[in-house]
């Protein structure tokens, strides 16, 4: 049974501390006033080059019963204010698609919104999740070319065969129902901020008319990569617009350490994960 050990709060986020029955720790945040993210994994097998959550490595999937007690210890504490479940934290959902699929489940039958974050991985999975009753999926990019992808995302599927699984999928629907699907691409200084790669990238989401979420890298320590200027991320923003894109820009909940996107396993302070 999952229990939870210790809540760490600033003025913006909750990051809600889990130890589970074999001794790990895993995190959730909540954030925006009704959001919950949960992790799916305990850490990540995927490797993403700028994300400390995942750099200690992947020990297991977490269980469906798991999964809803992270949302079920944290609401007890906030007295019902979460309605919304991001599965967004540590852990690529896709491998662990049967746990997450039945949590899925039971969180839209207790009238919850859900959201999904993925890179995609495994494919046959990812065609999968286009049949979910889910609130929205958005699918970690960070390139628009392969061979910078690649880089960036270790374990990772090829960028044109995930192209083409969205063109399938998502060109015979209307504009409003690819709503419900967006691209993200968090910019990392000198790797993946060149006209090249987001060129490529801004004509593939203008051409399925898909929103970007345009996110700026936490700064982890001990690791090389550095966010792009505050300049540099306008002249890509209003790059990104000239091609008709509905763009978002990271808000203060994301680039906060405290529930930051790759920043969770910084805040442990109890882990047999560490």
């Amino acid at each position: 049974m999952l229990k939870l050990v210790d809540i760490i709060e600033d003025d913006l986020n909750k990051l809600f501390l889990y130890e589970t029955e074999d001794g790990y720790t895993i995190e959730g945040v909540f954030y925006r006033g009704n959001t919950l993210c949960i992790s799916s994994q305990v850490g990540c097998p995927i490797g993403c080059v700028f994300c400390a959550s995942g750099s200690k490595g992947f020990f297991r999937n977490l269980n469906t019963n798991e999964l809803l007690m992270q949302y079920k210890l944290a609401q007890k504490i906030l007295r019902g204010k979460i309605t919304n479940i991001a599965i967004a934290g540590i852990g690529e959902p896709l491998l662990n698609f049967e746990n997450v699929k039945n949590a899925l489940t039971i969180f839209k039958n207790d009238n919850l919104k859900v959201t999904i974050s993925t890179t995609a991985y495994p494919l046959k999975n990812f065609e999968k999740l286009f049949e979910l009753n889910h609130n929205g999926v958005t699918i970690s990019f960070h390139a628009g070319l392969q061979k910078t992808r690649e880089k960036i995302i270790p374990v990772s599927e090829n960028l044109e065969k995930i192209k083409s699984i969205l063109i399938k999928k998502l060109l015979p629907l209307s504009s409003r129902q690819r709503k419900k699907y967006q691209l993200g691409y968090l910019l990392i200084d000198s790797l993946n901020d060149d006209k090249e790669n987001l060129k490529a990238f801004a004509e593939f989401a203008s051409s399925l008319k898909l929103q970007v979420q345009l996110m700026m890298l936490n700064k982890v320590e001990g690791k090389p990569y550095k966010p792009v200027s505050e300049e540099k991320y306008i002249e890509i923003f209003k790059f990104l617009k000239s091609y008709g894109l509905i763009v978002t820009l990271s808000n203060r909940y994301r680039i906060n350490k405290l529930g930051g996107c790759g920043t969770l396993c910084v805040n442990r302070w109890k882990s047999q994960v560490q």
